[in-house]
């Protein structure tokens, strides 16, 4: 639903809708599964480092294959990880945030849409200067 209320906002005509639904199901995707890694994965003792590093790698890749239309693809991804850890801290479930306060979850969102960014700005500079004259 909320994917579908966000295509309606910012799609300018109909034929770009199914590119914005792939690129929204990727970030799902991407996120998800970033999400197990950082949340489930080998019992949840995945290092925080190789979460990060997944993520830079990839939101760098989707930029660099779409270009500025990744956003939403990265949007979905890097908010799939935060809000794992806000579901299970409200819920009183056990987490592998230590400490497990809304502070530390807070700067998880802070390093994590750091991350994002900077995966962005080098996926964009990867597509820009890959390109090989021929």
């Amino acid at each position: 639903m909320f994917v579908a209320c966000l295509s309606s906002c910012v799609m300018n005509k109909a034929s770009d809708r199914p590119k914005f639904l792939l690129r929204a199901t990727a970030g799902l995707l991407i996120g998800a599964g970033l999400a197990y890694l950082d949340g489930y994965a080998f019992g949840g003792e995945t290092s925080p480092i190789v979460v990060i590093a997944c993520l830079l790698a990839a939101i760098a890749c989707v930029a660099a294959a779409w270009g500025s239309d990744a956003w939403v693809t990265a949007l979905l991804a890097w908010i799939m990880v935060p809000s794992v850890h806000v579901l299970k801290h409200a819920r009183g479930v056990p987490d592998t945030i230590h400490p497990n306060t809304y502070m530390s979850i807070g700067y998880l969102v802070a390093l994590t849409l750091a991350v994002a960014f900077v995966g962005g700005a080098v996926g964009l500079l990867v597509r820009k200067f890959g390109r090989g004259s021929s």
